[in-house]
């Protein structure tokens, strides 16, 4: 949908279309341009009574450039207003044909809307606008009449400019929805559409093309743009074994990628969802702002009648003066501005925070985000990488032969323990080979031969009192103490060395927090199901203010309810046991490469799968926050100016267009400020 003007205007079509045969159910929302109707509804009818406001399809969009738009309209009205304006000037003879046309071009469709609103009793800014032109050519106010109709098309057209400029930033999400892709098959290439590929199929993606969905590399190796996914600007080096997204632009290398998602269930694909879905929300400040509209015009008309009457009754005031100043109050009580103030914000935020790689799944979720001030942090996966890393090494022989024997046995095991200690001797390039006769005892660790001589490795549980020696013993328990998993190593007689593993804390933890706490962040809160020890080692390397160990799910829930109570409370998490806690928390925030259950329980997701653009999104939030209250104050404080004006008599029909037309550029001009970001070399 294209050319709503308002969200009013949006509400009242819906009404017309909901009035149909088949129409009931039929949906217009003005925040997304998007019409959802039954398929048996007539389309036909359907386009007239959307034409009734300029609106019209996408898919008529050509046909529409051929026909006037409004700012052709308003333009000519312009010419025609100056013409007679001039003409006045020098023959010193009212123009008055001239200004009823300027008048007809620009305010036709209103005039006519409203008409039609007055027969149905139904009052909205068309109605006022209607009974204003008419009272203003009743009382002879010609030039005033043309200007208030060339003023609210103007307004109009800068209106509906606004808001779809905001839909147009998120928009921009659909341009990297790929088309086709090149399928491998039997060693020949064919050119398939992306809905029919399946898990499985092997691409080929060459320089500059976009990979059709998420999948794995599996041959060659380039660079990979993820902006459109993470917000990432740098691009990713991909090579063999590494997972890639749908939609992200390979740069310069062929890759051959295998298909892990069908395009449907691709990460691309459920954002674009999320968008939609996000459009189509609405806040409760906006509900109540179009609950407040309805009310509002009814009774600004009220109020007009009172100053067109009251004075001459009872203060003799001319009727002239009475009427003329009435009308300017029906003018200034058109709510544009008021109606306008929080979608344009709300979309320009979620546009800003989506191209950032956060994605908010509607417009109440991004304005309970900017309320935030108590964070709760799952550990494994989203302050931790969620993957064993070896932190200590402590040998009784050289280092470098201890962790080859390490190595070596660990190698032939897939536990998340053995394959740190491998990684470690690839760090430090230590070669390692398969061990001889490998044992594997079941929770305790494994033994075999290595050149022939045996060893074990594994937990205390593999291992005799007396085999640990006094040293041995306090290096263990400073491991311990320090929340660590400990790994021994021994041969037939002595243990050789220890190794203490932890979960690797993200690079960003640490500064998240400080950012978080920075920009007025009360509580960061750490829930876990890990050890006392271990959780209070990560709690203090990262810096968050509380910690919370051993919970099992349900118990993590229960401490998400206790923060309630005290603070509107966001929850971060990735894995399907911290489905619920997200799911009770005020807004549930997801990592990108979290589970599924998490993603979909979320109000919020981080696609970088880091915590590094947390703090940018809930400072964004927040300004869209303070944006819709500055824009509620400004609509209703000039119009509250402009109505005290009446009192002395100074309200003119000029200055009440003005200031409705002044307010409704200035609540949309704010609002896509929020797009604007100052760029850093």
């Amino acid at each position: 949908m294209k050319g709503l003007t308002c969200a009013n205007c949006a509400r009242a079509l819906e009404e017309q279309i909901q009035s149909l045969p088949y129409g009931e159910g039929a949906t217009l929302s003005y925040n997304s341009g998007k019409l959802r109707v039954n398929e048996r509804v007539n389309l036909e009818k359907v386009r007239a009574i959307l034409a009734t406001d300029g609106a019209y399809m996408v898919e008529d969009e050509q046909s529409q450039r051929k026909r006037n738009p409004l700012l052709y309209l308003v333009g000519t009205s312009i010419f025609l207003f100056v013409m007679a304006f001039l003409l006045e000037r020098f023959t010193g003879n009212e123009v008055v044909s001239i200004y009823i046309i300027a008048t007809a071009l620009s305010g036709y469709k209103t005039f006519i809307k409203g008409l039609k609103n007055i027969v149905r009793f139904r009052f909205n800014m068309d109605t006022l606008m209607t009974i204003a032109l008419i009272g203003a050519f009743g009382i002879g106010e010609w030039k005033e009449a043309t200007v208030v109709a060339i003023l609210f098309g103007i307004n109009e057209y800068l209106e509906g400019l606004g808001m779809e400029r905001a839909r147009r930033s998120l928009d921009m999400l659909l341009k990297q929805v790929p088309k086709e892709a090149i399928v491998i098959c039997n060693g020949q290439t064919r050119v398939v559409s992306i809905d029919s590929l399946q898990v499985g199929d092997v691409v080929l993606v060459r320089p500059g093309e976009k990979i059709p969905s998420d999948g794995v590399v599996i041959q060659g190796k380039s660079s990979v743009n993820e902006a459109a996914i993470t917000g990432e600007s740098m691009p990713i080096e991909k090579e063999t074994g590494m997972s890639v997204y749908g939609g992200s632009v390979n740069n310069e290398g062929m890759l051959h990628v295998q298909i892990t998602k069908q395009y449907k269930d691709s990460s691309l694909s459920k954002i674009l969802h999320l968008v939609q879905e996000a459009q189509e929300t609405k806040t409760p400040l906006e509900l109540f702002i179009q609950r407040f509209a309805k009310y509002y015009t009814p009774f600004i008309m009220v109020v007009a009648l009172f100053v067109m009457t009251i004075p001459p009754l009872s203060f003799g005031v001319p009727w002239h003066d009475a009427l003329y100043q009435g009308l300017a109050v029906l003018i200034v009580g058109c709510p544009c501005a008021l109606i306008l103030s929080s979608p344009i914000a709300l979309l320009a935020g979620m546009a800003r925070n989506a191209k950032k790689g956060v994605l908010v799944k509607g417009g109440v979720h991004l304005e309970t985000l900017g309320r935030v001030r108590t964070i709760a942090f799952d550990k494994t996966g989203t302050i931790t990488k969620g993957k064993p890393h070896v932190t200590d090494v402590i040998a009784y022989i050289g280092e470098n032969e201890l962790l080859r024997i390490a190595a070596s046995l660990e190698s032939a095991s897939s536990h998340p323990l053995a394959q740190a200690i491998v990684q470690k001797a690839k760090q430090h390039d230590i070669s390692y080979k398969q061990p001889e006769q490998m044992e594997t005892r079941t929770g305790s660790g494994i033994e075999g031969k290595i050149d022939g001589k045996r060893y074990r490795i594994g937990n205390e549980r593999m291992f005799d009192q007396q085999d640990l020696s006094e040293q041995i013993q306090k290096d263990a328990e400073k491991l311990k103490s320090e929340g660590k998993t400990i790994v021994f190593l021994a041969d037939e007689q002595h243990v050789l060395g220890l190794f203490g593993i932890a979960d690797e804390v993200r690079e960003e933890s640490k500064e998240v927090m400080k950012q978080l706490h920075r920009i007025g962040i009360r509580r960061t809160v750490m829930l876990t199901g890990d050890h006392e020890k271990t959780a209070q080692q990560v709690a203090k390397q990262v810096g968050v203010t509380d910690v919370f160990a051993q919970l099992v799910p349900e118990q993590k829930v229960e401490k998400i309810k206790q923060l309630m109570k005290d603070n509107i409370v966001a929850m971060v998490g990735d894995g399907m046991n911290d489905a619920p806690a997200l799911a009770h928390a005020h807004v549930g925030i997801a990592m990108g490469k979290g589970t599924d259950s998490a993603i979909e329980t979320a109000d919020v997701v981080l696609m970088q799968d880091h915590l590094g653009k947390l703090p940018e999104a809930i400072a964004i939030a927040r300004r869209v926050n303070r944006t819709i209250r500055l824009n509620i104050a400004v609509a209703l404080g000039l119009k509250a100016m402009a109505l005290l004006l009446t009192i002395p008599g100074w309200l003119t029909l000029w200055i009440a267009i003005l200031s409705d037309m002044g307010a409704t550029i200035f609540v949309s001009v704010l609002s896509l400020l929020i797009l604007w970001e100052k760029r850093t070399r």
